[in-house]
This record gives C-alpha cells, sequence and structure tokens, in this order.
C-alpha cells in the first residue's frame, strides 16, 4: 500500500496498537475475568466511533447550510443528502449491532455489571452532543435536570454550551424561509395568492371531527406558535416542496427533507431496541449511572423527535389532480429549461 506521501503500512495507517490494545476488562483488573466484558466494551467502542463518523457528517452539512446559500447548481445540495442518508445508513447499523449485543445473556451481564458503576451509556458524550447539534435543546429533553448530571464538569460545560449555538434544524428553517416561489412575483393578480387557495383546499376536505383543525393551519401558516420551530414561511416552503416534488427544482429538497425523517426514525428505532435490550438485561432496576432505567430510555424515546414538525405537514397534503396550477412563468423557473 503506496500512497504519494511515502510508504503506508496498514496497521500503522489506522493505528492498530492502540485501537486493539484499548480493551482494559474491570473484571479482570479485579481478578473475577468475565468473558463477556469484552463483547460489551467493543460494541460501545464501535459505537463511539460510528458517533464519531456521524459528527462527521453532520457537521458538514451545516458547514453547507450556514453560509446563507445552498449552492444548487454548484451540487452541494446534493451532497447534503447524500451524507444524511450515509447518516440514516449508519443508525440502521448501530440498531443492528444490538443483534451482537443481545447474545449477551443477562447473567452474562451480571458477571460484571456491578464493576462498572458509575459508568453509563448514558454518560457518551458524544451522543448527546449529536442531538444538540441536529436541534434537541435542553428544554425539550425528557429528565432535563438529570441529563448532564452524571458527567464530568467540563464535559457538562461544554454541553450546556451548545444551547448557545446554532443548531441544523435551525439552519433548516432559515434555508426554507429563503425558497422564492412563493412571492406575488409568481402569482400575480388580484386572485387569492397560492396558500388562499390552498387554505380553502383544506378546510373543504376536513371531515366531522376535524374541525379543530382549521386551527392547526393557522398556527403553522399563519400566526405561527412560539412552542414550534418552524416559522410559518418556512412551513409554507416546505409544503410547497412536498405539493410539487416531482418539479425538478424540488425533487433534492425534498429528499433532504425525508432524509430528516429518516434520522429521527432512525434514532428512534435505536432508542427503542435500547429499550427492549436493557428491559431484557436488568428488567426494572435503574442504570449503572443512576438513571430509572427502562422508564427513562422510553420516555426519551417518545420525546426526542427533532424533525417532527416536517412530518405533521403531510396533515396538508392533497391528491396532484387537485392542486392549484402553476404559471407559466413559474414553471420556467423550478424547470429545466433552456434559457
Amino acid at each position: 500500500m503506496t500512497m504519494a506521501s511515502g510508504n503506508v503500512y496498514y496497521p500503522d495507517y489506522l493505528q492498530l496498537d492502540k485501537v486493539l490494545n484499548a480493551q482494559d476488562l474491570e473484571s479482570v483488573k479485579l481478578g473475577q475475568p468475565a468473558h463477556d466484558e469484552m463483547l460489551f466494551i467493543v460494541i460501545h467502542q464501535a459505537y463511539e466511533l460510528w458517533f464519531k463518523q456521524v459528527l462527521h457528517e453532520v457537521g458538514s452539512v451545516m458547514a453547507m447550510f450556514a453560509d446563507g446559500h445552498v449552492d444548487d447548481n454548484g451540487g452541494e445540495l446534493n451532497v447534503a443528502v447524500h451524507r444524511m442518508e450515509r447518516v440514516k445508513t449508519i443508525l440502521d447499523v448501530l440498531v443492528h449491532q444490538m443483534d451482537i449485543m443481545e447474545t449477551m445473556t443477562p447473567l452474562d451481564f451480571l458477571d460484571f455489571r456491578d464493576m462498572l458503576r458509575p459508568a453509563s451509556g448514558f454518560q457518551s458524550m458524544q451522543f448527546k452532543i449529536l442531538e444538540a447539534r441536529l436541534g434537541l435543546r435542553m428544554e425539550a429533553r425528557h429528565g432535563k435536570q438529570y441529563y448532564t448530571s452524571q458527567l464530568k464538569p467540563e464535559h457538562k460545560a461544554e454541553i450546556e454550551a451548545l444551547e448557545g449555538e446554532t443548531t441544523l434544524l435551525e439552519l433548516v428553517n432559515a434555508w426554507l424561509e429563503r425558497m422564492p416561489f412563493l412571492g406575488k412575483s409568481y402569482w400575480p393578480g388580484d386572485g387569492p395568492g397560492f396558500f388562499a387557495l390552498l387554505e380553502k383546499l383544506y378546510t373543504d376536505s376536513l371531515v366531522a371531527g376535524e374541525e379543530g383543525n382549521a386551527k392547526l393551519w393557522k398556527d403553522l401558516f399563519v400566526d405561527g406558535n412560539k412552542e414550534r420551530h418552524l416559522s410559518p414561511k418556512a412551513c409554507r416552503s416546505a409544503l410547497f416542496i412536498m405539493l410539487y416534488r416531482d418539479e425538478p427544482i424540488f425533487q433534492q429538497p425534498f429528499r433532504f427533507l425525508e432524509s430528516l425523517l429518516d434520522i429521527d426514525a432512525g434514532m428512534a428505532s435505536w432508542r427503542s431496541r435500547h429499550l427492549n435490550m436493557v428491559h431484557r438485561m436488568i428488567g426494572l432496576r435503574v442504570g449503572t449511572g443512576g438513571s430509572t432505567g427502562k422508564a427513562y430510555l422510553r420516555g426519551a424515546m417518545d420525546s426526542h423527535y427533532i424533525f417532527s414538525e416536517i412530518a405533521d405537514l403531510s396533515s396538508f397534503l392533497f391528491e396532484r389532480r387537485k392542486l392549484p396550477p402553476l404559471s407559466a412563468e413559474l414553471k420556467q423557473a423550478i424547470g429545466f429549461t433552456a434559457r
């Protein structure tokens, strides 16, 4: 294996002397070797390596969105979609790693579990950083009073500092707000604008028992709701993309929005599988880090969705045949046509 910089030796390049000697079993230190502790360490080290890769991918996408201009002509959005789909694939791998973990029985785990206190997966800095960078703020966390209590002071400070940094969710909101195709220049004349037409379609579609959903329309698209993270303008743009996703210019934006929902689903799947494994391993006992174990994981699984407001917009989709027609000028602006 030769590179321009000189001879590169495989074990040196991967620093395998460090990686393969980073498994220091507590049970061996205490003179009570537990066979499955090696599996436990390797699995969790693999998780942390994958978290590092996920943070690398998410960070690169955030950098694309942070300059206030996602260059579609330069392929930036295509690259962002590709990398976010990679993140989803990694999350799928994390879920499947549970298959290996579950070859360890509860009794195998008990051979060394008490030697680990108070270490816990709850102290994974990278996973906390990932949630924070994606957009999960402290006030939205389940068990927020406990969330940083088991961290070292310097790690607690690092997590708390992230509360003041821009999140991917906020960058997506700003990106959606910049979409120009709902402006008056594309919907000329004295007639109702696009969203007035769409609101009538929506209210006319409501059936018995859905009358209260008329307020939902105003909360999302008109007045706004301070408890939500996407602005009315961003919601209008996202819905427009979803409704007209077959148009050339919206195909990649739609895939990007879908990738965010896929990541939410992937993280929820991981939490669900983790919950079931914890219940199988320790029943209703508290975690080694002092959390409530299954109860905490259940609450986090139900409440830690980050991009759910995008999924909410499916409430306002319509059959293609009912959509307001686009003007010739707008069709040209969003199509691949010769100028």
